[in-house]
């Protein structure tokens, strides 16, 4: 009955807690039948921060949209390609990122197998840090391409992939 409370805010307070415990015993309509050891272990399993926040926490430190884009507008894309054609020269990354608050991110352009690029940045405070990044492409780089996003410890938190392909000719 409380528990979406504690999932969204994922603060756990005494108060908050005596709620969620008076409110689940005296919701439950055969209280009067059970023993006290029964209602001490759902008390303390209840009560269980670890229960209440893993999921939360779980959520937190990772990438919750990669998008290649045309362009980027007030900090957000204006669309969302997988496929690129030589017409186009230049192709952005976006990254919105949760939890990494004063970290340093990577973004990391590989073409081929072969580093073409590597932007970092500093996240800024807040648990929500939208970055970009872009890349000039020549035509003769058709191909697969792909961006990691790393976190300072160079672990891998995301991977993202896009092909580059030749225009079609246009009909006179």
């Amino acid at each position: 009955m409380f528990a979406p409370y504690f999932v969204s805010t994922g603060r756990v307070t005494r108060n908050t807690v005596l709620t969620l415990l008076v409110g689940a015993v005296m919701s439950s309509p055969s209280f009067a039948e059970r023993t006290a050891s029964e209602i001490k272990t759902e008390t303390a399993t209840a009560a269980t921060p670890a229960t209440i926040s893993g999921p939360v926490v779980r959520k937190t430190d990772r990438v919750a949209r990669a998008i290649f884009t045309t362009a980027i507008v007030d900090r957000e894309p204006v669309d969302t390609l997988e496929t690129f054609s030589t017409d186009i020269s230049r192709v952005f990354f976006f990254t919105d990122l949760r939890g990494l608050s004063g970290q340093i991110v990577t973004h990391r352009w590989e073409y081929n197998g072969r580093l073409m690029a590597e932007i970092t940045f500093k996240v800024g405070s807040g648990v929500r840090w939208r970055v970009h990044s872009s890349k000039n492409l020549l035509p003769e780089w058709t191909g697969t391409w792909k961006v990691i996003v790393n976190n300072e410890s160079g672990e891998a938190l995301h991977t993202s992939v896009f092909e580059y392909v030749a225009a079609r000719p246009t009909a006179e």
